[in-house]
């Protein structure tokens, strides 16, 4: 994907702060800030609860730089499965500190907790997808283009611009079809 880093710079980085290298955090807090803060704001949506979520997913990432797998994915994709984690974690521990509840207000909570993680999963893949995605989609849903008028406007071929929206479409759709994250040390990862 376009904002991917290359693999040999999550190793690097991983070895780095496994070491305990402070500007590595501080290089990695520079670059991944704001998709973490972006993402914790989109589950919680409260300003000082997504700072809080931020501090924590990077103090998780400088105690436990061996939990990052390069096998799995890139180091992006494993911060930002990180916030989602944090994030619904935290949104559930506000429900459970709020008090008792119905089954009923427990259900739409829970609900309310996929809802955000579903929505944060797929500004993750928007802002992650190859900017030739992202444009066609983009022209499709806001401008209500249809493939032949993208076409035109990205000048690319009617097919070209089919597969471009239907990639893109398919990308989106696995937001919808990943099960909603658990906080981090609550078991298996994902």
């Amino acid at each position: 994907m376009a904002n991917d880093t290359p693999p040999r710079w999550d190793r690097k980085m991983q070895q780095r702060l496994a070491r305990g290298e402070a500007a590595a955090l501080g290089e990695l807090y520079d670059r991944f800030a704001s998709l973490v803060h972006g993402l914790a704001y989109r589950v919680l949506d409260d300003e000082e609860a997504a700072d809080r979520a931020t501090r924590d997913v990077f103090a998780h990432i400088w105690e436990n730089p061996h939990t990052f797998d390069p096998r799995e994915g890139p180091m992006r994709s494993w911060i930002a499965e990180l916030t989602q984690r944090t994030a619904t974690g935290r949104l559930r521990q506000q429900q459970r500190g709020a008090g008792p509840c119905s089954p009923e207000q427990a259900e739409r909570f829970e609900e309310q907790v996929r809802t955000a993680a579903t929505a944060a999963r797929a500004d993750y893949i928007v802002t992650s997808m190859p900017s030739s995605l992202r444009a066609a989609l983009e022209l499709a849903y806001f401008e209500r283009h249809d493939y032949r008028q993208t076409a035109r406007s990205l000048g690319v071929t009617e097919d070209e611009a089919r597969r471009r929206l239907r990639l893109g479409l398919q990308l989106l759709s696995s937001a919808m079809t990943q099960p909603a994250m658990t906080p981090p040390g609550a078991g298996h990862r994902p």
